[in-house]
């Protein structure tokens, strides 16, 4: 008996303890279960397997001369279904005091379906300003975004990229000034050694932003820009010697954007002038311009591309959205002898979505229909695509959505 009275006793510490521990906090969980199957006529450049469409990939002829990208494929996946925590917490003084965690079955790398994080922040707000500390969407990706089926949100026309930063941010409800620090983990840059999160590890310098937008009613608009410095090589070996080297691409990169959103009605657009931007999911990347004789230590130029998209979704149950995004590579400021990138062999890039969907509280079910469209033809010593051909796919998305 009173072993038993001892093991109640212990049980009811314990229940109490954690309220104790939970007083002056609040918990909102939530989530979706997502299934995507889509169909692509050739094979693509892409992420996920497919699951993340990006562009068209160039012919490649076998020896009998048939194209060994005119090959359709198709798949059925749940890998965006999700779970979250919002969570309130008590006040430390006047600072409110907020966390999000979520997270999905993406993986990482070639490692599908298994848990990742997607958000993980804790978030510390005053009357008018906010300081953020952890994972979360990149500034460039931002407040204002396509309204597409496709997961891949409108990249590569769209910045995709959710980083580990320290993200401080004003608005007086008009105006709203951001500034950010960010590092790398899922989403990487590329280097000599493909995607790496080493290049900026090993730079001691995170990715700077700064950005400002006006926000009236429905219409918002803004500007933003961004730094990023890498350390592509630490060391080399010439001649069986190792030698210590001290590279550095450094990049600027800018965007301007808008929106007009009514219950019926959202009006969207974004251009962005990018260096060097792999690790946001868009096309870029860097050129060789020297190499040493001795040591082999190289110095570098980044590559500008232009991405421009317009978006427009009319509906509340019904939805008919229209999406066209545009790319282009404007090659390197100096000739280069190498490079280092995704999608350099790209000239230009046209996509265009038309989407229909059935929207009910909590479930959505949609259908997108996404030409897209790559010039491809010779680089010239700037990296600039000329004598150009043209390769489209087609890709049939349908969607699934169940939200709670």
């Amino acid at each position: 008996m009173n072993r038993k009275w001892w093991l109640a006793g212990l049980l009811f510490c314990l229940v109490f303890t954690g309220a104790a521990q939970k007083k002056n906090f609040t918990y909102k969980f939530y989530g979706q279960v997502r299934g995507d199957l889509f169909y692509n006529s050739r094979a693509n450049g892409e992420i996920v397997d497919g699951l993340f469409h990006l562009y068209p990939k160039d012919h490649a002829y076998d020896a009998d001369g048939n194209d060994l990208n005119a090959q359709s494929n198709s798949s059925f996946y749940l890998l965006y279904s999700r779970l979250g925590i919002d969570m309130t917490g008590p006040s430390i003084g006047k600072i409110a005091t907020s966390a999000k965690i979520e997270t999905d079955f993406r993986g990482t790398g070639t490692s599908f379906a298994i848990l990742r994080i997607r958000h993980a922040y804790v978030n510390l707000a005053w009357k008018q300003s906010a300081l953020l500390l952890g994972q979360t969407w990149h500034p460039f990706f931002g407040d204002i975004y396509p309204q597409v089926l496709n997961l891949n949100t409108g990249a590569p026309f769209n910045a995709f990229s959710r980083a580990p930063q320290i993200r401080y941010r004003f608005d007086n409800g008009h105006w709203q000034l951001t500034g950010a620090a960010l590092w790398q983990l899922q989403y990487l840059s590329n280097g000599p050694n493909g995607k790496s999160e080493e290049y900026i590890k090993n730079s001691c310098i995170p990715e700077f932003y700064a950005g400002i937008d006006y926000k009236h009613e429905n219409f918002q608009a803004g500007i933003g820009a961004e730094v990023l410095s890498l350390k592509p090589r630490t060391q080399n070996t010439v001649d069986g010697k190792v030698y210590k080297l001290d590279e550095r691409i450094t990049s600027m990169s800018f965007e301007a954007h808008l929106r007009y959103k009514t219950p019926d009605w959202l009006v969207a657009a974004k251009s962005t002038l990018g260096e060097n931007m792999t690790h946001t999911c868009m096309l870029g990347g860097y050129g060789v311009t020297s190499i040493d004789d001795r040591t082999g230590e190289q110095t570098y130029t980044p590559f500008r591309h232009s991405m421009t998209w317009l978006n427009v979704v009319h509906g509340q149950k019904w939805k008919q959205g229209l999406f066209v995004g545009y790319m282009k590579n404007l090659g390197t400021g100096e000739d280069i002898i190498n490079q280092y990138g995704t999608g350099l062999e790209v000239g230009q890039l046209l996509t265009v979505d038309l989407q229909l969907s059935y929207n009910l509280p909590h479930w959505k079910f949609g259908l997108e229909y996404s030409p897209s469209t790559g010039w491809f033809g010779t680089a010239d010593n700037r990296g600039c695509i000329h004598d150009t051909h043209t390769v489209t796919n087609h890709r049939i998305l349908a969607a699934m959505i169940y939200m709670f």
